[in-house]
């Protein structure tokens, strides 16, 4: 009987066609189910015989660890600070500082004024 190994809703279709060759590499039969004409079906990769089910685990868990740690890598690279962003632009970050406070001057001068 197949076994469900991998669900392909929302999956990008980059990382289903890693794992198809990932699955084909190693030689683990399986076959793939779409969504159907109305999208309501199980889409999925399905290993047709039982013995291989804990290996192609094994493999797609591999896989999915890897893709993570790249993923978060890559976020990492990415990210700035908001001093980065500063020293990008300057002028702009000074100038809304100045407008926010001559608006809290405004706002606490009027109201000990009366």
């Amino acid at each position: 009987m197949a076994v469900l190994i991998f669900k392909l809703r929302y999956v990008p279709d980059d990382e289903v066609q890693e794992v198809r060759d990932l699955l084909s590499e190693n030689a683990i039969d399986y076959y793939e189910t779409s969504a159907g004409v109305l999208g309501i079906s199980m889409p999925g990769l399905w290993i047709k015989n039982k013995d291989q089910t804990e290996k192609a685990r094994q493999l797609i868990d591999e896989y999915q660890q890897c893709r993570q740690n790249t993923a978060r890598e890559e976020y990492r690279l990415k990210q700035r600070t908001f001093m980065d962003l500063f020293k990008e632009n300057p002028v702009r970050y000074l100038s809304i500082i100045l407008v926010v406070s001559l608006i809290a001057y405004i706002m606490v001068f009027s109201f000990f004024k009366f």
